[in-house]
């Protein structure tokens, strides 16, 4: 549906100006290629993390039994990991399936979902260094809050 309304709009801007919405596709594409060399790095990363941690190392450290440490550990690796959602949500159901706990699982997604360390150089290049932190660090503390809150909400 975002597709569809961000095509529409490009329409509706190429009929009122076709100038100025090619210069800003231009200035668009080359945002694009500064970033790309970036998205690559983040994606190498992506890679080697999966290829190391594997489902079974995780939920033996995630089980419901690990306390806050399991779920703080849990945070953190989600906080560094950088997967899409498509990939996330079937990754914390075999993890949950392999014993997790969901608590730990609930706060591995949300950290993983809005927390972005990987992706903190380039937000620092373009909203700046306070800004960025600051996202990250309430985006962290709300995944915690939201973790406790599921893990309640299961024993509940």
């Amino acid at each position: 549906m975002l597709y569809g309304l961000a095509a529409l709009a490009l329409a509706a801007s190429l009929l009122k100006d076709r100038g100025r919405t090619q210069a800003a596709l231009k200035k668009a594409w080359k945002a694009f290629e500064g970033i790309l060399p970036q998205f690559f790095a983040v994606l190498l990363l992506v890679a080697a993390a999966l290829a190391v941690l594997d489902t079974g190392v995780i939920s033996r450290f995630l089980g419901s039994g690990s306390g806050f440490a399991g779920v703080l550990g849990a945070s953190l690796v989600g906080a560094v990991t950088l997967i899409p959602g498509f990939v996330a949500f079937p990754a914390a159901a075999a993890l949950l399936a392999e014993g997790a706990g969901a608590t730990q699982i609930a706060a591995f997604v949300s950290s993983l979902m809005m927390v972005g360390i990987v992706t903190l150089p380039m937000e620092v290049k373009y909203f700046g260094r306070r800004a960025a932190l600051l996202r990250n660090l309430l985006a962290w503390l709300f995944s915690l809050a939201a973790a406790f809150f599921v893990g309640w909400a299961v024993t509940a």
